[in-house]
């Protein structure tokens, strides 16, 4: 037990250790609330006095809730040696984070958010008040948990930090080699002379390999052995690495450099937020200083990430999930443009459902007016023009195979490996599953839309048939009227288009009989266990019951029981023998474990996955021939209506050329109207004729509607959000 005036600490209750300083859990002696107390040991003591004092001078400076808090500034009572009194971060490090099994590959999406937000703070307070940190690494990024439930990232260990401006440069070298500038690493680390100076940008060097260590789960820049064991290599890469690239990876001894502008395709972040932030990454791991953004621009460019809103979107022939980063005061032909640039979809003929609907979105709408979206209610897209499915890109997991030799060290980072792989394996299991279940949703909205657009197209055939008919009676009235006046009298030659008229409309009824053959086919189509119903997505893939995900957590979590006492073993470095023997047969039975979890993903998750996109293009495709067919039918009604309306028009305009043949003998002389109270009895007969027809025409309509009903009546098998359902299901 070591005390200071108000703190005490167990010195086997360490939290940190450093070639300074050791820092511990310790307790106020009257709240007992926790603090870390940084102890510095008689080498710090060695050290110019104000490099001593520099420490403290910085924390005293700093106070921002992404900066590590300093309490007091105390001496431990035995020695003397100064110890500072600080925050006590409960949850560990950004490493210790990193560590954990779920995060093999990288930090989630949200999570890696939340560290980009919280260093970009901390750094512009550090810039702020003019301090280089000099030690950035994801081991000095602690982390707790705040009110609202979320992390807090707050920057620590400011042992190398000192006052810098902008423009000012340090020779000095401090810092953890695999996160170091080139020029430092070449003087620290190679130990070769050189009268390089260092400005304030070689944290931003540094910050870019914690970004890409905290996305990806792994170092950007790694030699074959790893960057200690070939150092040499280590900085060739990283000084000779080309403009834009973002990671070099030496994937055999002695072998090339694969050089990559992406992030790996294991790398748990969005396409649209990779988009945003390689550029940032490519700009900061820059090793010519003078090329290397400043921290203005990074400042700039990271916190427009930040401030943008993310609309998630479901490309349902394509069957692929995007997040659509934006401006919130973006109108909707950038969002349309934005994701078009995710989805090779042009902007013209994009459709979006929402919650069952079609979604016509105001061109002037903003952005954050949108509807509210997230992963598992996104908006979905869909496209009249014909689109290939591509599905989940991931990244084959495959296992490792474990040596047959007995060795703690290397069994303990064999399960390690292992249990990131199936912690991966179970992520993709799960994705796979939340693609099916979308597609299955988009589907049943699209049969819904697809159905209500059938509706109208009857409804618009009823006006159309309504409309030629009475168009038909009055030019065949006209064309009476023609052929009884062109016997006794001389016409203007334009009444002679009125047989033409007349056969033209005949035409265009006789025309209806083959859109109704299609719209028998539409019909048949679209019924309860037809071609085009929605019974398949019940058939093919896997489904939330197939429990798939809950059974590959298990065989994880006895892996990760494996793993954890692998690590035990391997900080006694020798076993007895019972435990030895203990040992090998966990070792047999996490490759057990590993190989079940595999062939559940393989058999029964993936080709079932892969059956289900087989069976989505194939709908897809007959869906996408249905709609195009009920675009023709849609477009021919409306040309039937407009060429209807037309020849109305200049009937009308003919009619009032034509002589009344109440007002002509026969002979040809005008004879002035009879009374219009008392019509002549051939006026009667017209009128009776003309209204047998007229009722036989109503009548005609009236069986078509009828007809109409029962096609819709048909369609009466539908389920609560409108998709259809085989009877089976029913």
């Amino acid at each position: 037990m070591q005390s200071t005036a108000n703190y005490l600490w167990v010195i086997s209750d360490i939290l940190g250790q450093g070639a300074t300083a050791n820092v511990y859990r310790g307790r106020h002696k009257k709240t007992g609330d926790l603090y870390a107390v940084k102890v510095f040991n008689n080498i710090s003591y060695l050290r110019p006095i104000e490099v001593q004092m520099r420490e403290y001078e910085i924390l005293r400076k700093l106070n921002h809730e992404n900066i590590v808090k300093l309490f007091a500034v105390e001496e431990e009572n035995t020695s003397r040696n100064k110890v500072l009194v600080m925050e006590f971060c409960s949850c560990g490090s950004l490493y210790t984070v990193l560590e954990e099994t779920g995060n093999a590959f990288g930090l989630p999406e949200s999570e890696f958010l939340i560290v980009l937000r919280d260093v970009v703070a901390g750094m512009n307070h550090l810039r702020e008040n003019g301090i280089v940190h000099r030690d950035i690494k994801p081991g000095n990024i602690m982390r707790v948990i705040g009110e609202d439930g979320q992390s807090v990232y707050k920057l620590t260990d400011f042992g190398a930090a000192r006052v810098l401006e902008d423009d000012e440069q340090f020779v000095s070298l401090y810092g953890t080699e695999e996160y170091l500038h080139p020029d430092m690493y070449e003087r620290a680390v190679l130990r070769k002379p050189q009268q390089k100076t260092y400005g304030a940008t070689v944290d931003l060097w540094s910050i870019g390999v914690t970004f890409y260590h905290a996305a990806t789960g792994s170092l950007p820049f790694r030699p074959f052995e790893g960057p200690r064991r070939n150092k040499e290599v280590m900085y060739r890469i990283i000084t000779e690495k080309p403009p834009g690239t973002i990671s070099g990876l030496q994937k055999s001894e002695n072998g090339p450099i694969a050089w990559q502008q992406e992030l790996p395709i294991s790398c748990n972040l969005s396409r649209g937020l990779q988009t945003l932030l390689t550029p940032i990454l490519a700009n900061i791991l820059e090793a010519d200083q003078e090329k290397c953004w400043g921290f203005d621009q990074f400042f700039a460019e990271t916190n427009d990430v930040l401030h943008r809103i993310v609309i998630h979107i479901f490309s349902l022939q394509q069957v692929t999930l995007h997040k659509i980063y934006i401006d919130s005061y973006n109108k909707a032909h950038v969002f349309y443009d934005l994701v078009y640039k995710q989805t090779d979809i042009a902007p013209e003929v994009q459709e979006l459902m929402y919650e069952g609907r079609s979604l016509e979105l105001d061109p002037n709408i903003q952005v954050q007016h949108f509807p509210v979206t997230s992963e598992d209610n996104p908006l979905i897209l869909t496209t009249r023009e014909a689109v290939n499915i591509i599905g989940l890109i991931f990244e084959e997991p495959s296992i490792l195979k474990l040596n047959p030799r007995y060795d703690l060290d290397l069994d303990a980072s064999s399960a390690k490996n292992i249990k990131g792989v199936v912690c991966q394996i179970q992520k993709i299991a799960s994705s796979l599953l939340h693609h099916q279940e979308l597609v299955r949703k988009g589907v049943r909205w699209l049969i819904r839309i697809v159905m209500d657009n059938f509706r109208e197209t009857l409804h618009k055939k009823t006006e159309v048939i309504l409309k030629l008919n009475y168009c038909i009676t009055t030019v065949e009235r006209a064309t009476h009227l023609y052929n009884s006046s062109v016997q006794t009298t001389i016409l203007p030659s334009e009444l002679d288009e009125i047989p033409e008229i007349h056969n033209k409309l005949l035409r265009l009824a006789g025309s209806l009989d083959s859109i109704n053959h299609i719209l028998k086919d539409i019909e048949g189509m679209l019924l309860p266990g037809s071609q085009l119903s929605d019974h398949w997505t019940y058939q093919v893939g896997t489904h939330p019951e197939d429990k798939i995900t809950e059974k590959l957590q298990v065989l994880l979590d006895l892996i990760i029981d494996i793993y954890n006492q692998f690590k035990k073993d391997k900080g006694m470095h020798k076993l007895p023998y019972n435990e030895e023997q203990i040992h090998k047969f966990d070792k047999q039975k996490m490759c057990l474990h590993a190989t079940k979890a595999m062939t559940l993903f393989k058999d029964e998750c993936f080709v079932k996955y892969q059956a289900f996109l087989d069976k989505t293009k194939d709908w897809m495709k007959k869906m996408h021939f249905l709609r195009k067919q009920m675009l023709s039918v849609a477009n021919q009604f409306v040309n039937i209506e407009q060429d209807v309306l037309t020849h109305q028009e200049h009937v009308k305009k003919l009619q009032e050329l034509l002589p009344q043949k109440s007002h002509v003998t026969a002979s040809g002389d005008w004879k002035p109207p009879m009374s219009q109270c008392y019509p002549s009895q051939s006026t009667l007969m017209e009128m009776t004729i003309g209204m047998k027809k007229l009722k036989e025409e109503m009548e005609g309509v009236v069986r078509e509607l009828a007809e109409n009903n029962h096609i819709l009546e048909r369609f009466g098998a539908l389920t609560v959000d409108g998709g259809i359902q085989s009877p089976d299901r029913l």
